[in-house]
């Protein structure tokens, strides 16, 4: 088998293919939360804190001195980012619940007894014969 056509083989699998559209989705709604969080979440914490934009924290090591830049270790993003991580996180988690709670549901649904064994048939009718002739 040569090398394109095992690649072939590979790449039009089923769970390559899923893999990739969850990459996608994963990326998107990594935006949605990054714009949440820096939107709509940190905002109202930097009111209560005292009017405090978390983009603008940071850190400065070392002042700028004329055309050199300022040497600054920007925790605000790195908070922002954490946040991010966090409900990504969560979100996450709570579908692999409910993921998980539906197998329980299908794993627990009550299935069919078994047909009765050739020896449970052939019992039954002896049962039944002697019944009647009593």
């Amino acid at each position: 088998m040569s090398i394109a056509s095992e690649f072939k083989s590979f790449a039009v699998k089923g769970n390559v293919v899923d893999m990739a559209v969850g990459i996608i989705i994963g990326a998107a709604f990594g935006k949605i939360v990054t714009a949440l969080v820096s939107g709509v979440i940190m905002p109202p914490i930097g009111v209560l804190l005292g009017g405090v934009n978390f983009s603008d924290l940071a850190l400065i090591v070392k002042e700028a001195v004329g055309e050199e830049p300022a040497v600054k270790i920007t925790y605000g993003a790195f908070l922002q980012t954490v946040i991010d991580f966090t409900i990504i996180a969560f979100a996450i988690f709570m579908l692999v619940k409910g993921i998980n709670s539906l197998k329980k549901k299908e794993e627990e649904a009550p299935k069919a007894p078994p047909a009765p064994s050739a020896e449970e048939v052939l019992l039954t009718e002896i049962r039944d014969l002697m019944k009647s002739k009593a």
